[in-house]
Protein backbone atom coordinates (compact mmCIF):
# COMPACT_ATOMS: atom_id res chain seq x y z
CA UNK A 1 0.00 0.00 0.00
CA UNK A 2 1.59 3.50 -1.44
CA UNK A 3 1.53 6.18 1.16
CA UNK A 4 1.81 8.45 -1.50
CA UNK A 5 -1.37 9.99 -0.20
CA UNK A 6 -0.34 11.42 2.82
CA UNK A 7 2.21 13.46 1.83
CA UNK A 8 1.59 16.68 0.36
CA UNK A 9 -1.03 16.28 -2.24
CA UNK A 10 -0.20 18.85 -5.05
CA UNK A 11 -3.77 17.58 -7.49
CA UNK A 12 -6.07 17.62 -4.15
CA UNK A 13 -9.48 17.70 -5.38
CA UNK A 14 -8.92 17.78 -8.52
CA UNK A 15 -11.62 16.10 -10.48
CA UNK A 16 -9.77 14.60 -13.54
CA UNK A 17 -10.54 12.10 -16.15
CA UNK A 18 -8.25 9.79 -17.90
CA UNK A 19 -8.65 8.42 -21.28
CA UNK A 20 -6.95 5.11 -21.47
CA UNK A 21 -6.56 4.89 -17.75
CA UNK A 22 -6.94 1.22 -17.54
CA UNK A 23 -3.36 0.17 -18.82
CA UNK A 24 0.47 1.32 -19.32
CA UNK A 25 0.87 5.28 -18.87
CA UNK A 26 -2.79 5.83 -18.54
CA UNK A 27 -3.36 3.39 -15.65
CA UNK A 28 0.04 4.53 -14.15
CA UNK A 29 -1.08 8.39 -14.65
CA UNK A 30 -4.36 7.36 -12.26
CA UNK A 31 -2.23 5.82 -9.75
CA UNK A 32 -0.12 9.47 -9.48
CA UNK A 33 -3.34 11.09 -9.64
CA UNK A 34 -5.13 9.55 -6.81
CA UNK A 35 -2.06 9.75 -4.93
CA UNK A 36 -1.74 13.67 -5.27
CA UNK A 37 -5.37 13.84 -4.03
CA UNK A 38 -7.05 14.12 -7.26
CA UNK A 39 -10.74 12.97 -7.67
CA UNK A 40 -10.22 10.51 -10.87
CA UNK A 41 -12.52 8.57 -13.49
CA UNK A 42 -11.03 6.09 -15.49
CA UNK A 43 -12.37 5.79 -19.13
CA UNK A 44 -11.38 3.17 -20.99
CA UNK A 45 -12.58 0.88 -24.16
CA UNK A 46 -13.31 -2.40 -21.91
CA UNK A 47 -15.27 -2.38 -18.76
CA UNK A 48 -13.69 -5.76 -17.36
CA UNK A 49 -10.41 -3.71 -17.55
CA UNK A 50 -11.78 -0.99 -16.29
CA UNK A 51 -13.25 -2.32 -13.02
CA UNK A 52 -9.59 -4.11 -12.31
CA UNK A 53 -7.71 -1.26 -13.06
CA UNK A 54 -10.24 0.78 -10.43
CA UNK A 55 -9.67 -1.84 -8.17
CA UNK A 56 -5.90 -2.07 -8.22
CA UNK A 57 -5.58 1.27 -7.37
CA UNK A 58 -8.01 1.59 -4.82
CA UNK A 59 -5.88 -1.47 -2.79
CA UNK A 60 -2.75 0.47 -3.91
CA UNK A 61 -3.05 4.16 -3.09
CA UNK A 62 -4.07 5.00 0.60
CA UNK A 63 -7.57 7.32 0.50
CA UNK A 64 -7.94 6.99 -3.54
CA UNK A 65 -10.84 8.30 -5.02
CA UNK A 66 -11.21 6.39 -8.39
CA UNK A 67 -14.17 5.49 -10.65
CA UNK A 68 -14.70 4.15 -14.11
CA UNK A 69 -16.12 4.49 -16.84
CA UNK A 70 -16.44 2.32 -20.11
CA UNK A 71 -15.99 4.63 -22.93
CA UNK A 72 -15.37 4.55 -26.19
CA UNK A 73 -12.95 7.87 -27.19
CA UNK A 74 -14.59 7.43 -30.82
CA UNK A 75 -18.47 7.57 -29.81
CA UNK A 76 -19.64 11.01 -29.02
CA UNK A 77 -22.41 9.85 -26.97
CA UNK A 78 -20.55 7.38 -24.58
CA UNK A 79 -17.99 10.23 -24.13
CA UNK A 80 -20.62 13.01 -23.22
CA UNK A 81 -22.08 10.41 -21.19
CA UNK A 82 -19.01 10.09 -19.40
CA UNK A 83 -18.19 13.77 -18.50
CA UNK A 84 -22.04 14.62 -17.32
CA UNK A 85 -21.82 11.78 -15.11
CA UNK A 86 -18.58 13.19 -13.57
CA UNK A 87 -20.18 16.79 -13.77
CA UNK A 88 -23.22 15.48 -11.82
CA UNK A 89 -21.30 13.61 -9.13
CA UNK A 90 -18.54 16.34 -8.65
CA UNK A 91 -19.75 19.03 -9.65
CA UNK A 92 -16.74 20.25 -11.64
CA UNK A 93 -13.97 18.58 -13.89
CA UNK A 94 -10.27 20.26 -13.32
CA UNK A 95 -8.26 18.31 -15.42
CA UNK A 96 -8.77 16.38 -18.77
CA UNK A 97 -5.68 14.00 -19.41
CA UNK A 98 -6.27 13.10 -23.49
CA UNK A 99 -4.14 9.49 -22.80
CA UNK A 100 -6.20 7.10 -25.36
CA UNK A 101 -4.26 6.10 -28.31
CA UNK A 102 -3.87 3.27 -30.77
CA UNK A 103 -0.95 2.24 -33.11
CA UNK A 104 -1.72 0.52 -36.99
CA UNK A 105 1.39 0.51 -38.43
CA UNK A 106 2.27 0.30 -42.08
CA UNK A 107 4.27 1.72 -44.57
CA UNK A 108 2.11 4.40 -47.24
CA UNK A 109 2.57 2.24 -49.66
CA UNK A 110 0.74 -0.58 -47.75
CA UNK A 111 -1.46 0.96 -45.51
CA UNK A 112 -5.36 0.45 -45.90
CA UNK A 113 -7.80 2.91 -45.84
CA UNK A 114 -9.15 1.25 -42.48
CA UNK A 115 -5.76 1.41 -40.80
CA UNK A 116 -5.46 5.41 -41.41
CA UNK A 117 -8.93 6.08 -40.67
CA UNK A 118 -8.96 4.04 -37.24
CA UNK A 119 -6.15 5.70 -35.81
CA UNK A 120 -7.04 9.20 -37.16
CA UNK A 121 -10.53 8.29 -35.48
CA UNK A 122 -9.06 7.57 -31.87
CA UNK A 123 -6.18 9.51 -31.72
CA UNK A 124 -7.45 12.63 -33.46
CA UNK A 125 -11.21 12.79 -32.95
CA UNK A 126 -11.45 11.06 -29.81
CA UNK A 127 -8.93 13.86 -28.45
CA UNK A 128 -11.30 16.48 -30.10
CA UNK A 129 -14.71 14.67 -28.54
CA UNK A 130 -13.17 14.23 -25.09
CA UNK A 131 -12.09 18.15 -25.02
CA UNK A 132 -15.10 19.38 -26.63
CA UNK A 133 -17.29 17.17 -24.11
CA UNK A 134 -15.39 19.31 -21.01
CA UNK A 135 -14.34 22.19 -21.84
CA UNK A 136 -17.74 24.18 -20.82
CA UNK A 137 -17.68 22.98 -17.94
CA UNK A 138 -14.35 24.94 -17.24
CA UNK A 139 -15.49 27.51 -18.67
CA UNK A 140 -17.90 28.01 -16.67
CA UNK A 141 -16.02 26.99 -13.51
CA UNK A 142 -12.99 30.00 -14.75
CA UNK A 143 -10.14 27.21 -15.35
CA UNK A 144 -8.88 23.63 -15.61
CA UNK A 145 -6.15 21.79 -17.77
CA UNK A 146 -6.77 19.99 -21.02
CA UNK A 147 -3.48 17.70 -21.52
CA UNK A 148 -2.89 15.72 -24.53
CA UNK A 149 -0.53 12.49 -25.00
CA UNK A 150 1.24 13.20 -28.64
CA UNK A 151 5.06 11.50 -29.33
CA UNK A 152 8.56 12.25 -30.83
CA UNK A 153 6.37 10.79 -33.81
CA UNK A 154 4.52 13.61 -33.69
CA UNK A 155 7.31 15.89 -34.13
CA UNK A 156 9.84 13.83 -35.75
CA UNK A 157 7.57 11.31 -37.73
CA UNK A 158 8.35 7.92 -37.99
CA UNK A 159 9.08 4.60 -40.94
CA UNK A 160 5.85 3.05 -41.65
CA UNK A 161 3.56 5.32 -38.91
CA UNK A 162 1.70 8.08 -41.40
CA UNK A 163 -1.22 7.51 -39.55
CA UNK A 164 0.06 7.69 -36.18
CA UNK A 165 2.57 10.42 -36.96
CA UNK A 166 -0.46 12.76 -38.80
CA UNK A 167 -2.46 11.95 -35.17
CA UNK A 168 0.09 12.86 -32.89
CA UNK A 169 1.04 16.19 -34.80
CA UNK A 170 -2.40 17.09 -34.80
CA UNK A 171 -3.05 16.77 -31.10
CA UNK A 172 -0.03 19.71 -30.68
CA UNK A 173 -2.33 21.41 -32.85
CA UNK A 174 -5.37 21.08 -30.75
CA UNK A 175 -3.29 22.01 -28.09
CA UNK A 176 -1.53 25.18 -29.35
CA UNK A 177 -5.24 25.96 -30.49
CA UNK A 178 -7.02 25.47 -27.41
CA UNK A 179 -4.45 27.75 -25.49
CA UNK A 180 -4.62 30.63 -27.83
CA UNK A 181 -8.64 30.27 -27.56
CA UNK A 182 -8.93 29.16 -23.77
CA UNK A 183 -6.30 31.16 -21.76
CA UNK A 184 -8.13 34.20 -21.25
CA UNK A 185 -11.10 31.83 -19.87
CA UNK A 186 -8.07 30.38 -17.54
CA UNK A 187 -7.96 26.75 -19.02
CA UNK A 188 -4.44 25.68 -20.03
CA UNK A 189 -3.67 23.15 -22.96
CA UNK A 190 -0.36 21.39 -23.00
CA UNK A 191 0.77 18.47 -25.19
CA UNK A 192 3.60 15.98 -23.93
CA UNK A 193 5.92 13.88 -26.40
CA UNK A 194 7.14 10.73 -24.68
CA UNK A 195 9.64 8.71 -26.78
CA UNK A 196 10.41 4.77 -26.28
CA UNK A 197 8.11 4.22 -22.75
CA UNK A 198 8.21 0.42 -21.13
CA UNK A 199 4.61 -0.28 -21.41
CA UNK A 200 2.99 -3.38 -23.00
CA UNK A 201 2.49 -2.45 -26.31
CA UNK A 202 6.31 -3.16 -26.27
CA UNK A 203 6.44 -6.78 -25.31
CA UNK A 204 5.87 -8.29 -29.18
CA UNK A 205 9.13 -6.22 -30.22
CA UNK A 206 12.02 -8.76 -30.62
CA UNK A 207 14.79 -8.23 -28.07
CA UNK A 208 17.22 -7.64 -31.02
CA UNK A 209 15.12 -4.79 -31.99
CA UNK A 210 14.24 -3.78 -28.15
CA UNK A 211 18.60 -3.05 -28.14
CA UNK A 212 19.01 -0.96 -30.76
CA UNK A 213 16.17 1.36 -29.49
CA UNK A 214 16.98 1.66 -26.06
CA UNK A 215 21.48 2.18 -27.94
CA UNK A 216 19.19 5.35 -29.58
CA UNK A 217 18.41 6.80 -26.30
CA UNK A 218 21.28 8.94 -24.99
CA UNK A 219 20.45 8.01 -21.53
CA UNK A 220 20.26 4.02 -22.34
CA UNK A 221 16.93 2.95 -21.44
CA UNK A 222 13.57 2.94 -21.61
CA UNK A 223 11.46 6.01 -19.70
CA UNK A 224 8.72 4.40 -17.74
CA UNK A 225 5.57 4.79 -18.00
CA UNK A 226 5.75 6.55 -13.93
CA UNK A 227 7.80 8.97 -15.42
CA UNK A 228 5.50 10.26 -17.78
CA UNK A 229 2.89 10.44 -15.41
CA UNK A 230 4.78 12.66 -12.70
CA UNK A 231 4.76 15.16 -15.80
CA UNK A 232 1.14 14.77 -16.16
CA UNK A 233 0.93 15.44 -12.86
CA UNK A 234 2.47 18.42 -12.61
CA UNK A 235 1.17 20.01 -15.71
CA UNK A 236 -1.90 19.41 -13.98
CA UNK A 237 -0.96 21.45 -11.03
CA UNK A 238 -0.83 24.72 -9.69
CA UNK A 239 3.03 24.74 -10.37
CA UNK A 240 2.43 24.91 -13.54
CA UNK A 241 0.21 27.80 -13.51
CA UNK A 242 1.69 29.79 -16.45
CA UNK A 243 2.32 26.62 -18.97
CA UNK A 244 0.29 27.13 -21.51
CA UNK A 245 0.44 26.00 -25.29
CA UNK A 246 3.64 24.06 -24.38
CA UNK A 247 5.15 20.58 -26.54
CA UNK A 248 7.23 18.47 -24.23
CA UNK A 249 9.39 16.09 -25.11
CA UNK A 250 9.76 13.25 -22.58
CA UNK A 251 12.06 11.11 -24.31
CA UNK A 252 15.79 10.68 -22.13
CA UNK A 253 17.31 13.30 -25.32
CA UNK A 254 16.24 10.51 -28.10
CA UNK A 255 15.90 13.51 -30.34
CA UNK A 256 18.61 15.11 -29.58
Amino acid sequence: MSNLAGAAQRLKDKVSIITGGAQGIGLATVRKFAAEGAVVAIADMKQEAVDAAVEEVRRGVNGARVEGYRVDVTNRADVDAMAAAVKARHGRIDVLVNNAGITLDARLQKMTEAQFDKVIAVNLKGTYNCAQAVVDSMVEQGGGVILNASSVVGIYGNFGQSNYAASKFGVIGFAKTWARELGPKGIRANAICPGFIATPILHTIPDKVMAQMVDRVPMKRLGQPEEVASLYAWLASDEASYINGAVIEIAGGLTV
